[in-house]
């Protein structure tokens, strides 16, 4: 189901709010097919006024009880509805005549008519209805007859008060209004007729001068074509106009979620790559009636559908909406798909605002390459999954497949111009298999292009490739020497103790195998004991409890922990979560110093101890009051000895990108505006760092956490732009700098950040969730295994040299 409705225009927008025009529910069968009002007037050639219906259903419609009806254009009080009373029925797909008033003038006779009435219609404007009874109407404005439910069929002409949302042009002493081809029935009285020469046409198909036409016309196509919609631009041409008679072929349909089809025109293609030959007609709550291989004609309303809102950053999907089809042929052959393959490296242009309205370049950009392509059949072949499947039956792949890939398959994210052209998610209506990253859908994948929510450009997937697994395995880090410190940071994603304990044993197993029991874990997304419910509660002592048992029960050590409950609904998250950092630590390995006064709103200080640095409560909070903190996690600091050397570890979780525009959006560049609370969060915590810095030089200080952004980020470059703190994601290659995989593009959002005075360290992301389907958590945890240094130089080199020495002995 649609959060929101089709845009179709500002015109037709403000014209639904600014009048309530008569609308009678779209008639499936009997419905007024032609007015004429200027019989027997000066300069006409026919000597009677005359009405004429028509039978667009497959069954006859008796007329017995009904009656046509007429007011002027612009009823007075005492105006009163004119009535002619029906008998008889209306055959399927043939007409029926009602003669009227007979002027002095003309020359030519009605045919035979299949009713006569008296009723004087004006020659330019007034009103017809075809009414269920024979009382005559009272309604008098377009808002009271919109409400008579007796009213089967309204059309209003000419300047008539009473019409179906605009009335048709005004009429003359020549001219009628008669419905278009097909007999649409829109509820527009402008839209469904047209103004021409009258041709009154009775129930044997006599006209006048009894000739008798064709009783069952073909429909033609229209003068729009589906290249004429696209336009060259993101936006319709057409926006909010009507379309008659759109031809093509049905290339697909989609029976569930938003339901409609794709047509593609097959025999009226332009040359301008930049038009796409296809469009996606929504049906709306009703499934398509239409099948594959379909010739029809489609009449709608142009509209550009953006998903998740007129307020947000999506581009938009043109459709025609409110569609009525004509089915001309069945069988008929699709057109090939385009193979897509290696797109254009450029992403979108950058304008500094919106994209929308600008001419598509798909030779030089991805995306206006897909763009060119929406609603159009296309191909992919052994397209190679970059983003693993999830329980939308969506999955990511590319089409790009040398596109910064990673040693996994991955596609990886190296800077804000680097956003990966060929990424293209795949949503498919059936059965998707479980995918990861590195798997193939092996031959042609086939379905129409798209723009959807939660990933934009999309392959509605009609065939898919077969599935062919990669065998991605679960990484499993190295195991650390005795003389090394080994400190993990792992988002675990909304923890708490009602969650099946599947997902406890799964975070366990990566703790003690894939990450081989560190001694120091720092955790983000510890919720509380009751985890959404809402009601007060801020402790987790069972969340962490339950978490540490599970760790036991694999095999590792018992960890105890540290935390500080938060405010009640003061550090973001989900509503009533109360999510947290806190340190796993293995008190075997290293010990904590503990030192009482640390609690939600106390800062910690930097003091000096001994002639070093030390914390004035651990565990504490950093700088809790600062509003970079609002409505977001607080850094929490901790002190901790190993092998007689003090190691600061801080555990973080700064906030979320949430508010931020889509990459793939219609404003380019995207705002990226969640960056300004990371900004003053990353100098909040620098300042802290520098505290450290400021007493003692030689401080071991390792940053820990889900910092939410990006190596390449302006929070990381504050972080990190003097040197004095090293990001260890960079010291891998660029390529593997990832640990989340997002609509794709694997990623970096967990960091270890260490000062610069520790030099001995190995580094790893260690792959256990993001790339796959089955996931324990969304993010991949971290680990570095370090040696603290003392505090000089020299020293160092000594003790580092006698811990390697008995690190060979016990080999």
């Amino acid at each position: 189901m649609r959060p929101t409705l089709p845009g179709v225009g500002t015109a037709v927008v403000a014209l639904v709010f600014a009048a309530v025009p008569a609308v009678a529910a779209p008639s499936p069968d009997a419905l007024i097919s032609e007015v004429y009002g200027g019989g027997g007037n000066s300069g006409a050639t026919l000597t009677q006024d005359f009405v004429e219906l028509a039978n667009k259903g497959t069954a006859p419609v008796a007329l017995d009880g009904f009656s046509v009806q007429y007011i002027s254009a612009s009823p007075g009080a005492s105006t009163q509805w004119g009535v002619t009373p029906l008998t008889g029925s209306i055959a399927p797909g043939k007409t029926f005549l009602v003669a009227q008033a007979k002027g002095s003038g003309g020359t030519v006779e009605l045919p035979a008519p299949d009713a006569t009435g008296t009723l004087a219609m004006s020659g330019t404007g007034g009103t017809i209805a075809l009414v269920s009874g024979t009382t005559p109407l009272t309604c008098k404005t377009a808002a009271d007859c919109a409400a008579e439910p007796r009213v089967k069929d309204l059309v209003g002409y000419g300047s008539a008060t009473v019409r179906e949302t605009t009335a048709t042009g005004a009429l003359s002493n020549t001219t009628s209004a008669a419905r278009k081809a097909g007999l649409p029935d829109t509820d527009d009285n402008s839209a469904d007729f047209t103004v021409g020469s009258p041709t009154p046409t009775n129930s044997k198909g006599e006209t006048p001068g009894g000739g008798n036409p064709d009783p069952d016309p073909d429909p033609v196509p229209g003068d729009k074509r589906i290249h004429d919609i696209q336009g060259v631009t993101r936006i319709s041409p057409l926006l909010g106009q009507k379309v008659t008679n759109v031809p093509g072929v049905v290339t697909g349909t989609r029976a569930t979620g938003d339901r409609g089809f794709w047509i593609q025109d097959t025999k009226g293609a332009d040359a301008d790559p930049r038009t796409s030959e296809g469009v996606f007609v929504y049906t709306a709550g009703t499934a398509p009636t239409v099948a594959v291989g379909d010739e029809v004609l489609v009449s709608g309303t142009i509209a550009e559908y953006r998903p998740g809102g007129e307020t947000g950053s999506n581009q938009t999907l043109t459709e025609i909406t409110q569609a009525t089809t004509v089915t001309l042929s069945k069988g008929n052959a699709v057109p090939a798909p385009v193979v897509v393959k290696n797109v254009p490296a450029g992403y979108l242009p950058a304008p500094g605002g919106s994209i929308e309205q600008l001419p598509l370049e798909p030779e030089k950009y991805g995306l206006d390459y897909f763009e060119s392509l929406e609603g159009t059949l296309v191909q992919v072949n052994d397209a190679r999954v970059v983003g693993p499947s999830n329980n939308f039956g969506e999955v990511w792949v590319t089409v790009n497949p040398d596109q910064n890939r990673n040693q996994r398959g991955g596609t990886t994210y190296t800077g804000y111009d680097q956003q990966n052209s060929g990424r293209l998610k795949i949503k498919t209506a059936g059965a998707l298999p479980a995918s990861n990253v590195g798997d193939v859908f092996a031959g042609a994948t086939v379905g129409a292009i798209e723009y959807t929510n939660f990933g934009g450009y999309t392959l509605a997937a009609l065939t898919l490739g077969t599935h062919t697994s990669s065998n991605l395995q679960r990484e499993v880090t190295a195991q650390q020497k005795e003389s090394e410190l080994s400190v993990a940071t792992y988002n675990v994603e909304n923890l708490d103790p009602s969650d099946p304990q599947e997902k406890f044993d799964r975070l366990a197993d990566g703790v003690t195998t894939n990450l081989r029991s560190p001694d120091v874990v720092v955790l983000e997304e510890i919720q509380d004991n009751n985890g959404a419910t809402n009601d007060g509660v801020v402790a987790a002592d069972q969340t962490l409890q339950k978490f540490s048992d599970a760790i036991v029960a694999k095999g590792g050590p018992r960890y105890q922990w540290r935390q500080i409950d938060p405010e009640n609904l003061k550090d973001g998250g989900e509503p009533g979560g109360n999510i947290r950092v806190g340190f796993f630590f293995n008190p075997q390995r290293v010990s904590f110093v503990d030192r009482p006064g640390g609690d939600f709103k106390t800062p910690v200080q930097v003091v000096k101890k001994n002639g070093r640095a030390a914390l004035s409560v651990s565990p504490g909070r950093i700088d809790p009051l600062n509003d970079a903190w609002a409505n977001s996690r607080k850094p929490l600091a901790g002190e901790f000895k190993f092998r007689g050397r003090t190691v600061f570890v801080v555990a973080n979780h700064f906030n979320s990108k949430g508010g931020d525009e889509a990459v793939h959006g219609r404003n380019q560049p995207p705002s990226r505006s969640s960056e300004v609370q990371r900004g003053k969060q990353a100098a909040a915590l620098k300042a802290f760092t520098e505290q450290l810095r400021a007493v003692d030089k030689g401080a071991n200080v390792v940053l820990a956490g889900d910092l939410n952004d990006y190596q390449f980020s302006p929070a990381l470059k504050t972080l990190t732009g003097d040197g004095n703190l090293k990001a260890l994601i960079e010291t891998l290659p660029v390529n593997e700098r990832y640990s989340y995989v997002f609509e794709g593009n694997s990623q970096t959002l967990d960091h270890l950040v260490m000062s610069k005075n520790i030099t001995r360290f190995s580094y790893d992301v260690v792959h256990i969730n993001a790339e796959f389907a089955d996931q324990a958590s969304d993010h991949d945890p971290q680990i570095v295994r370090a040696r603290p240094s003392t505090g000089d130089a020299n020293v160092d080199r000594i003790v580092f040299a006698l811990e390697d020495v008995i690190d060979c002995l016990k080999k």
